[in-house]
């Protein structure tokens, strides 16, 4: 394939369509030299053809360019757009509706389809959507082109090419606060959190009448789990804008993450009350009430979803990771006619793939189950930026600069507060269960997987030779560090005189904690490699966690934990408790005693019957611990054994 033909053809093909030259159009695409096009270009070219055959009323020849080109690129919002036109050409309006607000959900820098709304809407009686749309064009409608053509970037995955013209910008207008606005939303797309928590609350300092970022603040607050801030955030719209459904929303996910999850579900409920068409928050409400263990509601909950966005997948996922639910044959052929459709969104057809997972594993059926399991995680991989040697020279940057030597120059360093105690491990580890054991304790409180550990870690990994960089720090400041800690978890804390912090992914930065919280605990809740990994395979996790869907790439994850594991047990002998999941289950009674003595804790029998225990639990594994134990994920991975050679391989098992 010679590509400046194939360049020019593509040029020719526009020129000809800006003109209006339909003829034209379509001779250049049918160019003998476009015989063997690459993916990208034939979605190219099948937009300029769906286009050109809407204005020829070719409907049909229309509709099957753009059947091609989402099915090859789901996530084209202006496909999405040009579906809607096609059926407002044809009268479908309702159909007409759906496609262009799945456009804007992609990218909502596309004036064009938020203005074909305004027309749908003032046609029917869609009050609050009509204002809703009516605010995205005033905003993004009126925003200097240079920041509106890096949103349409960013919003179509051009992210490098985005943040380039958004910081050309800023270097001419460096405080004009949409341009600071946009260029944290591209830190978001790029999971830069840090950068963009700093450029939002910048623009809170100087704008604070910019809900828009304010909004966005709150939101990034709630993602990375910081829930006191977020909830000052949203307490700060509702002052200016009591009535503002949105900010309330934000406002109850800060309390659910806080822990006040039945006043956070008073505050969905009440908006939905009064908007009952918001899908997204009926799946919001199902998980406050999975986390208080009340199924049914939560089940009803996401079914309400469902009957409002019938292609909405991350309500069949949701409904699939109750753990509880099985879908009727009629539900698994509904999602597999989704999974196929060339309109379904490529968010949406992932939840679905493990939404199918789910259901022919509950089925008995686990080779199609893997199927399902294997198509989602290739589609969610793909959307990673994950790099598992970027990760190993993390561990081993750990392992060379955490000596004995080190911590001895170190000791007595830090904050003497030992109320902290950590689990940490991989997901799917059994970590959840250990949490509701130890938090059956009457001197212990459940909190959550809290983010100041890592968040902390970022902080000073911003310095280029972190972590040699600690070996410089006054002992004065490991205090101070761990001060902030108790200091800033003490809102997800009640009165126990312990309490756990169950983020998995501190298991990196136990040598931090060491300096900064000499006298914690630190529990590595282990399980057998290859159930670990298959479990983490089959789960979608809803934020981060990108290793495990690859499974050469979780593989060497548990590697490297398994090895970074090893060396904090040789420098810091008797800090972390090793606790395997498999013990657990053979002998829960022996294990418990020893995890309580490792936390100078009592012995108390309710640790035992510790599904009794009618905390708030936001991790997948909130049934399962709702149960007495039992061995039903032992050994799955089996029943797909010859299908999992990377993962094998990767561990170094044969």
């Amino acid at each position: 394939m010679d590509l400046k033909k194939v360049d020019d053809a593509l040029v020719k093909a526009k020129q000809a369509l800006a003109k209006g030259q339909f003829e034209q159009v379509l001779l250049a695409c049918k160019n003998p030299e476009l015989a063997s096009l690459s993916d990208q270009h034939k979605v190219e070219f099948e937009y300029i053809k769906a286009v050109t055959y809407r204005y020829l009323k070719r409907f049909d020849e229309a509709q099957q360019s753009l059947s091609l080109l989402l099915s090859l690129s789901p996530q084209h919002a202006r496909g999405h757009q040009e579906q809607g036109h096609l059926f407002v050409a044809q009268n479908i309006n309702y159909k007409a509706v759906k496609a262009f607000y799945d456009a804007t959900l992609i990218n909502p820098a596309l004036i064009g389809s938020w203005k074909a709304l305004v027309s749908l809407y003032q046609s029917d009686t869609s009050g609050p959507a009509l204002e809703h749309v009516k605010d995205n064009i005033s905003y993004w409608g009126t925003l200097p082109k240079p920041v509106l053509g890096a949103a349409d970037l960013m919003f179509s995955g051009n992210l490098e090419q985005a943040d380039n013209v958004c910081r050309q910008f800023l270097q001419q207008q460096k405080h004009h606060v949409d341009g600071l606005y946009v260029l944290a939303l591209i830190d978001i797309q790029t999971k830069s959190y840090d950068e963009a928590e700093f450029l939002l609350e910048s623009c809170c300092e100087l704008a604070p009448q910019h809900y828009r970022a304010r909004a966005e603040y709150a939101a990034l607050l709630n993602r990375i789990g910081k829930y006191h801030l977020a909830l000052t955030q949203a307490n700060s719209l509702l002052e200016q804008s009591p009535e503002q459904l949105s900010y309330q929303v934000l406002k109850g996910i800060a309390l659910v993450g806080l822990g006040d999850v039945f006043d956070g579900v008073k505050l969905f409920e009440h908006v939905l009350s009064l908007e009952e068409q918001r899908p997204s928050l009926w799946v919001q409400l199902g998980h406050a009430r999975k986390s208080l263990g009340q199924m049914d509601e939560a089940i009803a909950a996401y079914k309400k979803a469902l009957e409002l966005r019938s292609d909405y997948g991350d309500a069949y996922w949701s409904l699939a990771n109750t753990k509880s639910y099985h879908f009727a044959p009629t539900e698994l052929k509904q999602m597999e006619a989704l999974v196929n459709e060339s309109t379904t969104l490529m968010d949406d057809r992932i939840h679905l793939s493990f939404a199918l997972g789910k259901g022919y594993e509950d089925q008995g059926d686990a080779i199609k189950a893997f199927e399902c399991y294997q198509q989602g995680n290739r589609d969610k991989y793909e959307l990673s930026q994950y790099q598992p040697a970027h990760f190993s020279r993390q561990v081993d940057r750990n392992i060379a600069f955490f000596t004995k030597a080190f911590f001895e120059q170190f000791e007595g360093s830090g904050c003497r507060d030992a109320s902290p105690i950590f689990i940490v491990g991989l997901p799917r580890a059994g970590s959840t269960l250990l949490e509701q054991i130890l938090s059956s304790h009457s001197q212990v409180d459940a909190t959550q997987e809290l983010h100041n550990i890592l968040s902390l870690a970022k902080r000073l990994m911003r310095q280029k030779d972190y972590p040699d960089m600690l070996s410089q720090i006054e002992k004065g400041y490991f205090e101070r560090f761990g001060q902030q800690y108790i200091e800033q978890t003490r809102a997800y804390r009640d009165n126990g005189f312990y309490f756990i912090d169950k983020m998995p992914n501190n298991f990196l930065h136990i040598g931090l904690i060491k300096l900064i919280l000499p006298n914690a605990k630190v529990i590595d809740a282990r399980r057998d490699p290859m159930d670990c990994c298959y479990s983490c395979y089959k789960q979608l996790f809803a934020e981060g966690q990108d290793f495990t869907y690859d499974q050469e790439a979780v593989g060497l994850y548990y590697r490297d934990y398994q090895k970074i594991m090893e060396h904090w047990d040789d420098v810091l002998p008797g800090f972390v408790l090793r606790v395997t999941h498999e013990d657990v289950l053979d002998d829960l009674e022996g294990q418990v005693k020893r995890i309580l003595a490792f936390c100078r804790l009592d012995f108390e029998s309710v640790c035992l019957t510790y599904y009794n225990n009618k905390r708030a639990i936001q991790t997948p594994s909130a049934a399962q611990v709702r149960k007495p134990i039992n061995k039903d994920g032992v050994g799955r991975w089996k029943a797909v054994e010859t299908m999992l050679e990377p993962m094998k391989q990767a561990l170094y098992l044969k």
